[in-house]
């Protein structure tokens, strides 16, 4: 009997996903355990494997098939000994179909003279219209791709693309808004990756539906960064500044359990584990893998763990359980040179904390001006879960662990 392959559950919350590559052809013979496909989920490109042996007998979906549901029919895998392949009819059906390319349209520069009269009998969309009054074009001079012939806004744009329309012969008024597609700078379309969308997803809800309130801070970074050298020369290891900045920050949350929350409708969630998200920039976007129970892990094992999970970040390989969850996060852009910034909560998290580049700095101690090396940090925290003075609070911690590192070990 044949083994049908369809598209996989790579997360608890994924709906649907990109086919983005085969890594076989019909005719293939695999293995149980070969990887056959590439998936795009809204997070990152994650590897399919045959849970079966066999011939891949037909292939159902193309790569490059954008948006396919969860338990779609992909391919179908045939046993030792078949030849021909059934496809059941309910997955034809369900067969995400290629889009059509929009029919080429030819370029038609725009008469100079005012939209004819009897362009009524056109069929065109309201927005096509309204767009042929503000621009001058002829619509009888547009060829429609729309159903039946319809003239859309794409049909416009692309026409405009090849040809500066001329303004209508009228007296003089106010310039209309350019409208997206019409000006003269070249330019190229990118579309979105199913990350790219979850981005903006999320962070326009954050700021759309989040009271966000931001405190900021400078620390100073003397003591920290002599016992980190001290350690890397005796103990022959390599930790980095943001390793000692997770741990500070977990340790805070536990010392200020009031800022380790969630809002969730009618209650908070109080969380008494410090797992911290740690924002990676990769290809496209970023990805923000988790350095659970941190607080409680020593300042190498958090450096070990936060290598290969960046590694694997930017290898596309992180796992759903890499990622999903976190009690707070942290984004740290110090090695940009940036100073200072104001990081966008990722929900449903309560807060982020944003850090800037360690710089010397001239300070006034005891009455005299001193150089030391600082830190600028911000704390974006949720309003509707944190208080302004639970926000101090917590910062005013972490503060007191990066100045004097030696408490962390404690």
């Amino acid at each position: 009997m044949s083994f049908e392959i369809t598209m996989p559950a790579l997360s608890p919350t994924m709906e649907k996903g990109n086919l983005a590559k085969w890594l076989v052809k019909e005719g293939d013979v695999v293995k149980s355990g070969d990887v056959i496909a590439e998936i795009e989920t809204d997070k990152a490109t994650m590897e399919v494997e045959a849970v079966d042996e066999g011939t891949v007998g037909k292939i159902l979906v193309a790569e490059g098939t954008s948006d396919v549901p969860v338990g779609t029919l992909i391919a179908v895998l045939l046993e030792e000994g078949e030849t021909e392949v059934a496809v059941p009819a309910a997955a034809k059906k369900a067969e995400p179909q290629p889009k059509a390319e929009a029919p080429k349209v030819e370029a038609v520069v725009p008469k100079a003279v005012p939209v004819a009269p009897d362009d009524s009998r056109v069929i065109a969309s309201p927005l096509a219209r309204r767009i042929a009054k503000q621009t001058g074009i002829d619509l009888t001079a547009v060829h429609g791709s729309g159903p039946g012939g319809r003239i859309i806004k794409r049909d416009l744009e692309e026409t405009v693309a090849v040809a500066k329309p001329v303004p209508k012969a009228a007296a003089p008024k106010a310039a209309a808004a350019p409208v997206a597609g019409q000006q003269d700078i070249p330019f190229e379309e990118i579309r979105l990756s199913g990350m790219r969308k979850v981005i903006a997803e999320r962070l326009s809800e954050s700021k759309r539906t989040i009271p966000h309130f931001y405190l900021t801070v400078d620390v100073t970074l003397d003591k920290l960064m002599a016992l980190r050298k001290e350690i890397n020369q005796d103990e022959g290891v390599k930790l980095s500044v943001n390793d000692f900045i997770i741990k500070a920050l977990a340790k805070a949350l536990v010392a200020v359990p009031d800022a380790n929350v969630q809002f969730h409708g009618d209650k908070l969630l109080k969380f008494s584990r410090a797992d911290v998200s740690v924002a990676v920039a990769i290809e496209g976007g970023l990805m923000t893998p988790i350095i659970r129970d941190a607080a409680n892990k020593g300042i190498a094992a958090i450096g070990a763990e936060m290598k290969a999970l960046a590694e694997k970040a930017r290898t596309g390989k992180l796992m759903p359980q890499d990622y999903q969850g976190g009690t707070v996060s942290l984004s740290n852009l110090g090695m940009f040179g940036i100073r200072q910034f104001d990081a966008v909560i990722n929900p449903p998290q309560a807060a982020i904390l944003a850090v800037g580049a360690g710089e010397q700095r001239a300070i006034v101690k005891n009455g005299a001006i001193e150089i030391a090396m600082q830190m600028t940090v911000t704390l974006s925290c949720d309003h509707r879960a944190i208080d302004g003075a639970v926000g101090a609070q917590f910062l005013t911690a972490f503060k007191a662990l990066i100045e004097n590192p030696m408490r962390m070990l404690l």
